[in-house]
């Protein structure tokens, strides 16, 4: 105990620069992994389960970044296992691709997946550490499997009597957009009535999870976030990620497109995987324009096996966000030139979307501004609801 508080000093010393440094936004700023004086205090003599995976990582003072787990390790906090979500804890397993639970050559710690089979901690895992410490970079997208991995980890929390410790992060997609979801179509890449864009920080979405009793049984976890420090919704800059996301969102351009974008995952259009530029382009073999082109590859531990796989595609490049809302026009354009319509929409379409509302006004050939206007009823009630859980107004 006496060596934990004496590196605990140390570590405060050590990132106490960050506070008067400068990031991307141009002004002070630290995550919450980066206050270590508001969590290690809270791990002393507790045995700790750490849910994380590459992007867990904090600013050093040489400038670079050393990982949450090696930082903890150091400072002799007692890790007794690692929860890893989709695409692995060291970020190198595609997209649906098996994640196996194993052991970290690095630290030699137990890797356990929480993506498979398992979604849920086990009850035995739980009665093997006393406190759950979570630390994931979300984009903001309802689809992005990390806040339906906190969703399970909290109800295990909630089960076992553990408190979970949520390190937050900013969101670099910080607005709010698109149909909220009907909970008939509940599944693993959509869990809660929120729109695809829920402009929520992962500690204040915990909080609504909790506080709208949206766990099994309206259970509550007990429940801790560590906030972040110079970071507010609606700041002019955006947030730019050290570490991918997760291996097929390699930059800013694709974690901004990626809102609009990942509808065609449920279409027989590529969104570049198996490029060098997943998610900055799209396109499928009997596209019309034969001005741009593409082959999808294999490419290990991002794409292994992407769709199209060494078939010629064509489509578009060059794509543009939308300050702060969804952009439907590639969706209704690809939909609109496609010859064979029937087979255009898959079976994950209404997943992703989170119903068949949408997919059926695409059918009709519903304009994109009739399209968005049946979303407002349904995003002002959600807003009324977020609004109680934000912590950086």
């Amino acid at each position: 105990m006496k060596r934990f508080f004496l590196c605990l000093v140390f570590c405060v010393s050590l990132f106490q620069p960050f506070a008067a440094r400068s990031d991307s936004f141009g002004r002070d700023f630290r995550t919450g992994a980066e206050c270590t004086g508001d969590y290690l205090p809270l791990l002393a003599g507790r045995r700790v389960a750490v849910v994380a995976n590459q992007t867990s990582v904090l600013r050093s003072s040489d400038g670079g970044y050393v990982h949450l787990v090696d930082s903890l390790l150091s400072l002799g906090v007692d890790i007794v296992f690692i929860f890893s979500p989709e695409h692995g804890f060291r970020g190198d397993v595609e997209a649906g691709g098996t994640v196996n639970s194993g052991v970290d050559a690095k630290t030699g710690l137990p890797v356990i997946s929480l993506y498979g089979r398992n979604k849920k901690p086990s009850a035995e895992r739980m009665e093997q550490c006393d406190a759950v410490l979570f630390d994931l970079q979300d984009v903001g997208c309802r689809f992005y499997t990390y806040i339906s991995t906190l969703h399970y980890v909290m109800e295990a929390c909630a089960a076992s009597k553990r408190e979970l410790i949520v390190l937050d992060r900013p969101n670099p997609n910080d607005y709010v957009d698109g149909p909220v979801l009907d909970t008939a179509f509940s599944s693993f890449v959509g869990m809660h009535p929120v729109p695809v864009v829920h402009g929520m920080t992962v500690g204040e979405y915990a909080r609504m999870i909790n506080g709208e009793h949206w766990l099994e049984g309206g259970m509550q976890c007990d429940l801790r976030v560590v906030e972040m420090k110079g970071w507010k919704h609606g700041m002019d800059e955006v947030y730019t990620l050290p570490v991918a996301p997760s291996p097929n969102l390699r930059t800013s351009e694709a974690i901004a497109l990626y809102p609009s974008l990942c509808f065609f995952e449920g279409t027989l259009v590529s969104v570049g995987r198996g490029t060098d530029t997943p998610f900055e382009i799209i396109g499928y073999p009997q596209y019309g324009d034969k001005t741009f082109g593409f082959v999808p590859r294999s490419i290990k531990g991002v794409s292994d096996n992407p769709p199209y796989k060494g078939v010629k595609c064509y489509g578009l490049k060059d794509l543009k966000t939308r300050k702060g809302e969804l952009d439907l026009t590639y969706l209704l354009k690809m939909y609109a030139e496609c010859k064979d319509k029937k087979a255009f929409f898959n079976s994950f379409f209404d997943k992703l979307a989170g119903g068949d509302l949408l997919r059926r006004q695409i059918v009709a050939s519903w304009d994109e501004q009739r399209i968005r206007l049946s979303w407002q009823e349904g995003l002002e009630a959600y807003k009324k609801i977020r609004v109680k859980y934000l912590l950086y107004e």
